[in-house]
């Protein structure tokens, strides 16, 4: 993991390909329809990262990530929320 995030886009790449398939190169700023996820996908993400790392996403934040980096910044203040208490 990198100092400078808890959660990393290889982070979010590994675990993408592990519930949902490779649809190949992620970056951080395509949208997650266009690399070829689907809502399903996703879900599938979020529970898995909820799982991993121990944290509850929020809902209406996850409502309204589109792309990766968006994404990474909305674990990344739950987890340094976490951490901080």
């Amino acid at each position: 993991m990198s100092t400078s995030s808890p959660f990393t886009l290889d982070d979010l790449a590994r675990i993408l390909r592990e519930g949902a398939g490779d649809a190949g190169e992620i970056t951080a700023d395509r949208e997650f329809e266009l690399l070829g996820y689907d809502s399903l996908a996703l879900l599938e993400t979020y529970t898995r990262i909820e799982r991993e790392y121990g944290i509850t996403l929020d809902e209406d934040a996850l409502g309204t990530v589109r792309t990766p980096g968006q994404l990474i910044e909305v674990v990344t203040a739950h987890l340094t929320a976490v951490s901080a208490n």
